[in-house]
């Protein structure tokens, strides 16, 4: 039985297999593996550099991740409010958008 797809396999492996497989390789699997910060910092830090740089492809995911890792709900928030003030009113705005759907999307129901 074969393993299910990795999300970078989904998104984009059929098309650009090599950046899938960097992506599961080099990025999730050295990277964000070194010791020097935990999944959570690097989630922090992941979702501020997305909203910062206006990012708004890879943010669901890394958002869904970051609560995954640990971060709450409240601290993305307050994270983007923070982040208003130095990245622009725009990125934040934004941002509160997408933070809403993910929210959303992992308060719904599931069949």
């Amino acid at each position: 039985m074969s393993e299910k797809p990795t999300s970078a396999q989904q998104a984009f492996g059929d098309i650009a297999p090599a950046l899938a497989d960097y992506t599961d390789r080099v990025l999730f699997g050295d990277v964000w593996q070194r010791p020097g910060l935990s999944p959570r910092d690097r989630s922090l830090i992941t979702v501020a550099s997305l909203v910062a740089l206006y990012r708004t492809n890879e943010l669901p995911f890394h958002l869904k991740l970051a609560i995954a890792n640990g971060v709450t709900r409240e601290e993305l928030t307050e994270m983007v409010i923070h982040l208003a003030f130095y990245a622009g009113w725009p990125s934040a705005s934004t941002a509160v958008g997408i933070v809403r759907r993910v929210f959303a999307d992992l308060d719904a129901p599931t069949a």
